[in-house]
């Protein structure tokens, strides 16, 4: 097999959306650092919605960003709170998934706190080949070629060997 058409996770991104309400945003970095054992950067808002009672600079989430074995790591402990079932809407047509968890206390490891209460998180995997710096490097970059992107079936099938994700309708 080509060594350069292997999948490898990229990347895992853990958010959490808390609108205005600042207590909320407490909670979920709390949330977000029991988890994983480290600090998330908040989300600014860009634009002002007066409906919402969002103004520029105010912020409204929270992300954090995991590489390498960290990301595997968290990762499966995730999968496990979803039971390693997805549906196949939670993958895109270029081999990311992301999918969502209404309750915390579903993660191995992971105890209830009264402070925080009853929050999810949502996270997102971003899956690549080897080959995908050429498109972000800063100097000659260019694009991925359409036989070197990452596929929708390539990715269940990733998630199906690597996690045993099984995916349902």
């Amino acid at each position: 097999m080509n060594v350069m058409k292997t999948l490898q996770i990229d990347k895992v991104t853990i958010n959490f959306g808390a609108g205005k309400d600042q207590q909320r945003l407490e909670k979920g970095m709390q949330l977000i650092q029991m988890i994983t054992g480290k600090t998330p950067v908040k989300t600014i808002t860009q634009a002002r919605i007066p409906g919402w009672g969002l103004r520029p600079g105010l912020p409204v989430g929270l992300k954090l960003t995991l590489r390498g074995e960290e990301a595997k790591s968290v990762l499966s402990r995730l999968l496990e709170a979803r039971e390693n079932r997805l549906k196949e809407s939670c993958v895109d047509n270029y081999g990311n998934i992301s999918f969502g968890l209404s309750e915390y206390i579903d993660i191995p490891g992971v105890k209830y706190d009264p402070k925080i209460g009853v929050i999810g998180i949502q996270a997102s995997i971003t899956l690549t080949r080897p080959g995908y710096r050429v498109s972000r490097r800063k100097l000659r970059s260019t694009s991925i070629g359409k036989h070197h992107v990452v596929s929708r079936q390539e990715a269940k099938e990733f998630m199906e060997k690597h996690f045993s994700v099984e995916f349902v309708q």
